[in-house]
C-alpha cells in the first residue's frame, strides 16, 4: 500500500531554517516539539526527511537522519522508500554526511555513491549505476490521518479533556505522554490513535522519542523516533520484545503518524484458564506492520499490569518514557 504523498519544496523550508524551540525540561536532549520552531532554530532539520525521484527509468529513495551539529546519517533505497516501492530484501545503501552551513555531501564507505545538495534543495546522486539522478523532498501522510470515529465508537480523546484517562494531561489540546491509563476497560477492541514524535537530534536509540502503547495494559506497540533505522522490535512499529514490524513505516519526528490496531482479546474456559493467547493486527501509518500476531507472553518489559493473565479485558495505557511526545484523536470500537 502506497501512502499519499503532498510534496514539500525544501528551498523554501531551508530558507526558514537558516533564517528559535525551548528545551523542554527534564529531557537529557534538547527537544524540539513544534515544525515551525524547529525550522527557525535548527537548519538541519529542514534536510532531514524523504526524498525521491520520479525518473522513468528508475526510480530511488532517500532518508535522511539528523545526528545533531551538522552531522547525517543517510540511505538510499532502491525502488523507492518504504512500502511506496522499497520492501525488506532490496538494496539499502547506507551514506555519511555533513553540513558546513552552506553545502553537504553524503558518500557511502568506499565513496563511489555521491549525494550531493543543489541550489534548489533537491539532491543530485551519482554513482550506485544512477548517474545525475535528481531528488526532491516529500512529506508523506498517513491515510488514516484525522480519521472521524464512526457510530459505536468510544472516544478517548478529542482535545477538549482529558476526563477518559486516569492521570491524564493536556496541553494546547494534545494530550501528554504522562503515564496515563484509559478509564475504559475492553477486551476485543480496534483502536485509533495519533501521536507526535519530538525532534531530538542528539539522542540515540532509546532515549529519541521514546513512549508506548500498551494494549490491554499489558502488550506494548512501540513509540520511538526511529526513523529510516532497520526497524527492530523496540523501535517504533514494533511489539515491544515480541516482533520487530515488518517494514519500518516511521516518518519523520514533528509528523503526525497514526496506529490503526485491532486486538483480539486473550480466551478463558469456565474455570478462569486462559486456553488461548491474546492477538493483534497493527497498522502503522496505514501500513500493515503486523498481521493476527500471537502475543504469546503474560506481559512486555515494564508494562504497567506485569501479573498473569486474570481475564480479557484491559485499559490503554500511554507509557511516560521522559520525552515529550504527544497524542491526540484517541477512539476506540469495544467488541471490533
Amino acid at each position: 500500500m502506497k501512502i499519499p504523498s503532498i510534496l514539500c519544496c525544501a528551498s523554501t523550508l531551508l530558507a526558514l531554517a537558516i533564517s528559535s524551540a525551548g528545551a523542554p525540561p527534564k529531557v537529557a536532549h534538547k527537544a524540539w516539539t513544534d515544525p515551525e520552531t524547529a525550522l527557525r532554530e535548527d537548519p538541519d532539520f529542514a534536510i532531514q526527511g524523504e526524498y525521491v525521484n520520479y525518473s522513468t527509468q528508475v526510480t530511488v529513495g532517500l532518508q535522511i537522519i539528523a545526528l545533531g551539529e551538522g552531522k547525517f546519517d543517510a540511505y538510499i533505497l532502491e525502488g523507492g522508500l518504504p512500502a511506496a516501492g522499497w520492501n525488506p530484501g532490496m538494496s539499502r545503501v547506507p551514506l555519511k554526511g555533513n553540513h558546513d552551513g552552506s553545502k553537504i555531501t553524503f558518500t557511502d564507505d568506499a565513496g563511489k555513491i555521491v549525494v550531493k545538495m543543489m541550489e534548489n534543495g533537491r539532491f543530485s546522486l551519482t554513482g550506485n549505476n544512477n548517474p545525475g539522478l535528481e531528488l526532491q523532498r516529500i512529506e508523506r501522510k498517513s491515510p488514516t490521518l484525522n480519521a472521524k470515529p464512526p457510530a459505536g465508537a468510544v472516544v478517548l480523546f478529542d482535545g477538549t479533556s482529558v476526563d477518559a484517562w486516569e492521570n491524564g494531561k493536556m496541553e494546547n489540546g494534545l494530550l501528554l505522554a504522562s503515564g496515563s491509563t484509559s478509564k475504559q476497560q475492553s477486551a476485543d477492541y480496534t483502536l485509533h490513535l495519533e501521536f507526535r514524535t519530538p525532534y531530538m537530534p542528539t539522542a540515540r536509540g532509546q532515549q529519541r522519542g521514546n513512549s508506548g502503547v500498551y494494549h490491554s495494559g499489558r502488550w506494548e506497540t512501540q513509540i520511538l523516533d526511529s526513523f529510516g533505522l532497520d526497524g527492530k522490535d523496540n523501535d517504533c512499529g514494533g511489539i515491544y520484545s515480541i516482533s520487530k514490524a515488518r517494514l519500518n513505516m516511521c516518518l519523520p519526528p514533528l509528523a503526525w503518524q497514526t496506529y490503526d490496531v485491532v486486538f483480539t482479546a486473550a480466551k478463558f474456559d469456565t474455570d478462569g484458564k486462559r486456553t488461548a493467547w491474546p492477538r493483534i493486527t497493527v497498522k502503522l501509518n496505514g501500513v500493515l506492520v503486523h498481521e493476527d500476531l500471537e502475543l504469546s507472553k503474560d506481559f512486555t518489559t515494564s508494562a504497567p499490569i506485569n501479573r498473569p493473565l486474570d481475564g480479557p479485558k484491559g485499559p490503554v495505557f500511554l507509557q511516560y518514557h521522559n520525552n515529550p511526545v504527544v497524542f491526540r484523536n484517541i477512539w476506540i470500537i469495544p467488541g471490533k
